[in-house]
């Protein structure tokens, strides 16, 4: 039995010097910008990941997407108590196909990109638009410095001063959560109660006005939220402003890529004491064609 012991640990000796071995390979998903990561190392513990554009993941085998085209340096650090193994590899992401729609407003046009990495939003968001449910409907909650929100259909022909806000098509959509979709001045989220799993809305909507951010105010979100901000989201919060307290709290689905002027009039508008624009501010939305 004493030799059946030492035998054991002779072997665990063994085993506990081996050094890890990392390794991956990957593959694009259903669109060229979401990739899978695939983790082929050997004997390691944990992992850490740098996908090449600010991001980062703790994960085994990670999805990632990417927000541009371009070629990245993949690092991954495989580990074993102390000891560390490190493999880079270059990959390129194709140009995706943008899927983009326009809203129309009495203030101007914006084009909207909604994204791929929010599959049932963008399927949602699609539908209604393709149904013509959102022509007619109104902006009934505008708040300047914050945002503008509508997609209600109890606004279409509602009397002045009505309360809106409560409407929606029947169903909820479950949060789709991005690391990389933040709440610049431009995004588009959908509104949702207050519900514990963070479920959207099936139709309202809101795109961000938002103020200045400092980098002190990420800070703070990242410390009491527990996540960090990639230097290329901290630049942008520099560059257009939002509304970062948001983040990770309310689902991220598009972006305005033109027209960000026309949120800054509509922001301006007069408002009554529920927040709904004195004057109506009615949509309409619908595919951009030949993308």
């Amino acid at each position: 039995m004493r030799n059946i012991i030492l035998g054991f640990g002779i072997v665990f000796l063994l085993a506990s010097c081996a050094k890890p071995i990392a390794n991956f390979t990957y593959q694009p998903l259903k669109k060229p910008s979401n990739v899978k990561f695939e983790n082929q190392s050997k004997k390691a513990e944990t992992y850490e990941w740098q996908f090449g554009d600010g991001n980062s993941s703790t994960e085994a085998s990670p999805n990632h997407t990417y927000t541009s085209a371009g070629t990245y340096t993949v690092v991954l650090n495989a580990k074993k108590g102390k000891k560390i193994s490190k493999i880079e590899k270059k990959i390129t992401v194709e140009g995706k196909e943008i899927c983009l729609v326009v809203l129309e407003t009495d203030f101007g046009e914006m084009e909207i990109e909604l994204f791929d990495s929010t599959p049932q939003h963008q399927d949602n968001f699609l539908k209604l638009v393709e149904d013509g449910f959102y022509d007619g409907l109104l902006f009934h909650r505008v708040i300047d410095g914050f945002m503008i929100q509508g997609g209600d259909p109890n606004s279409k022909n509602a009397k002045k001063g009505a309360a809106l806000g409560m409407g929606g098509p029947g169903y909820l959509i479950p949060a789709e959560f991005v690391d990389t979709l933040v709440h610049t001045k431009g995004a588009l989220a959908a509104a949702r109660t207050n519900n514990p799993k963070k479920e959207s809305s099936g139709s309202q909507f809101y795109i961000v006005h938002g103020q200045p951010v400092s980098g002190e105010q990420l800070s703070m979100e990242e410390n009491k939220k527990g996540f960090r901000y990639a230097p290329a989201q901290r630049e942008a919060y520099k560059q257009l402003g939002g509304v970062p307290f948001l983040d990770q709290g309310y689902t991220v689905f598009g972006r305005v890529i033109k027209g960000l002027d026309v949120i800054d009039k509509i922001a301006k508008v007069q408002k009554d004491g529920r927040d709904r624009p004195v004057d109506d501010v009615s949509m309409k939305i619908r595919l951009k064609k030949n993308n």
